[in-house]
């Protein structure tokens, strides 16, 4: 029995040792604010001109962003580029077999792609790619090492290159630099970075702040309904007790 307890617990400590080896890379604290409209705003402009040539969200309709206070008329004029009615998806003319055969691989549908990865993950992922010859588009990534996706972003970053240190016998890298600058500063794409993160948070669930605002609303009006309930048995049990 002692035997059978010892090897039950081995194989429960298993998972817990395997994850506590596999660190994974740091990861930069995103700057998600749904409540920041303005910034939603951006995300999307960003979304629609950098990503939404690849990349489809068809479980997004392009009417669902008057939500972010824009009005039919400026989704139509800004937003609009691969459709001709709002309430159509955001989808993408590329065929799935044509993205295999161009990039060796369908480029994921982003519509809850934060909800998948995290939008930590997300916002270093975008800020992480850097020059590397050996790969076939001339980028990797610090997140995602031998990415397939090109860096798109690299005309407003710039070229970023790695710096190299050692730890024992192994070269790692320390941090990136920039080698070439882009049309905008780090901190100026870093900003951009965490607009589009943003949206891309708001995208996998549009209703999320709706949902926890109802939420809040349910628990006050359970607290005072509990209060309601709490007097309402005293009155009926005062004779009882």
């Amino acid at each position: 029995m002692k035997r059978l307890k010892n090897f039950l617990f081995l194989l429960m400590a298993v998972p817990i040792v395997a994850f506590a080896s596999e660190e994974g890379p740091k990861l930069d604290k995103a700057p998600i604010n749904l409540s920041d409209q303005a910034s939603l705003q951006r995300g999307a402009r960003i979304f629609v001109n950098y990503c939404l040539n690849c990349h489809s969200a068809a479980s997004m309709r392009y009417s669902r962003m008057e939500d972010l206070g824009l009005t039919e008329d400026q989704i139509k004029e800004n937003l609009m580029f691969a459709a001709e009615k709002p309430g159509e998806l955001m989808t993408v003319a590329m065929t799935k077999k044509n993205a295999k055969t161009w990039f060796g691989a369908t480029p994921p549908d982003l519509s809850v792609i934060a909800r998948a990865r995290g939008a930590d993950w997300l916002y270093t992922y975008l800020r992480g790619f850097y020059r590397d010859d050996t790969r076939p588009t001339g980028w990797n990534n610090v997140v995602f090492d031998k990415v397939g996706m090109p860096h798109v972003l690299w005309s407003l970053q710039g070229e970023m290159v790695p710096v190299i240190k050692k730890e024992g016998e192994h070269e790692v890298i320390e941090r990136l630099q920039l080698a070439k600058p882009g049309s905008v500063s780090l901190a100026e794409y870093d900003a951009m970075v965490g607009d589009l993160v943003n949206y891309l948070t708001w995208m996998g669930e549009p209703a999320q702040l709706q949902r926890k605002q109802l939420g809040l609303i349910v628990l006050a009006f359970l607290a005072i309904f509990f209060v309601v309930a709490y007097y309402l048995k005293k009155e009926f049990w005062k004779d009882v007790h």
